[in-house]
C-alpha cells in the first residue's frame, strides 16, 4: 500500500469523495453531516492523503489544522473492496505521524453516532482517541460522538 499525498484533481480521487458525501448524506440528516466536498478539501489548511494499490485506490484521509497545537481528522474512508484490510488504519497512523512530525498535540475527529459508525470507532479507539465534548464549531448532537488524542 502506497500512501501519498494527494491534490484531489484525479478522477478516482473525486469519484471517492463524492460516494462519501453521498453515503453520509444518506445516514445522517444535513445538521448533522459534516463532511467536506472537494472544493473544502483544498484549503490550504487540509492536507489530504490517497492510499493505493498500483493503480488501484484504497482509501483516503485529511487532516485539519484547527490551530498550531489542534488538528482534526477528516475524510476518512475506504474504498468498499478494500474494507477489513487494515487501508482506516494505516492511513490514520500516516496521519498521526504527520500531526506529530508538524508538532500538533492533539488531534480530534467528528463521527456519527449510528451503528454504521461503529467500526469507524472501533478503529479510533485502537489507536488511542477517547470520547470528549465537542470542539472548534462543532455544537452537541445526538448523531454524533467526538473524539480526541494527546499526541506525543
Amino acid at each position: 500500500m502506497d500512501i501519498r499525498a494527494d491534490d484531489l484533481s484525479g478522477e478516482k480521487i473525486v469519484a471517492l469523495i463524492q460516494l462519501h458525501l453521498n453515503n453520509m448524506a444518506s445516514i445522517s440528516p444535513p445538521e448533522s453531516c459534516h463532511a467536506l466536498a472537494i472544493d473544502s478539501l483544498r484549503r490550504p489548511n487540509i492536507q489530504v492523503w490517497s492510499a493505493w494499490e498500483e493503480d488501484d485506490l484504497m482509501g483516503c484521509g485529511a487532516l485539519m489544522r484547527l490551530d498550531d497545537m489542534h488538528g482534526e481528522i477528516k475524510s476518512m474512508r475506504t474504498a468498499a473492496q478494500h474494507l477489513q484490510k487494515g487501508v482506516g488504519a494505516a492511513i490514520l497512523k500516516h496521519i498521526i505521524q504527520v500531526a506529530q512530525e508538524q508538532g500538533l498535540k492533539r488531534l480530534s475527529l467528528e463521527t456519527g453516532s449510528q451503528v454504521e459508525f461503529i467500526p469507524a470507532r472501533k478503529m479510533y479507539e485502537k489507536f488511542g482517541f477517547i470520547e470528549c465534548p465537542p470542539f472548534g464549531d462543532y455544537v452537541l448532537d445526538p448523531l454524533s460522538v467526538f473524539m480526541t488524542k494527546t499526541l506525543e
